[in-house]
């Protein structure tokens, strides 16, 4: 199973603080533990939300572009996991030990080819084998 963990955004991540030293090196050991034990999948933060766009589509038409910042921090990212791993519970446990002082994550099963059952082309399937490699 693969899982996204996302990095809730705050007013230090919307301010474009970015992480110290310290911060930094303590996420890069918690990175390589991923990488050791074999579950990361890919890791990036995210630059503000004014430095981004949000496209809102719906009427047929083309779709309404508006440049951020957004105003709802609560509802952004500022930083991405996706990792393997056999349960969601295997996940919080790992990421128990996240090094944050503070904030929010939240954790999210991916879908697989297979959740979508007959519904999924045999094309589609084996375009998402290949995608995946």
């Amino acid at each position: 199973m693969r899982f996204m963990v996302i990095v809730k955004a705050n007013a230090d991540t919307e301010s474009g603080r970015l992480p110290t030293a310290e911060e930094l090196g303590a996420m890069h050991e918690f990175n390589e533990g991923l990488v050791k034990d074999g579950v990361l999948l890919a890791a990036d933060g995210l630059h503000a939300s004014s430095k981004g766009a949000r496209m809102r589509f719906g009427g047929g038409g083309k779709p309404v572009v508006t440049d951020g910042p957004f105003a709802e921090t609560k509802e952004l990212i500022a930083g991405f996991w996706l990792v393997q791993a056999k349960s969601k519970e295997e996940t919080i446990e790992r990421f128990s030990r996240c090094p944050f002082e503070s904030g929010e994550i939240e954790i999210r099963q991916v879908f697989e080819a297979d959740d979508f059952g007959d519904a999924l082309s045999p094309q589609a399937r084996e375009f998402e084998a290949r995608r995946r490699g």
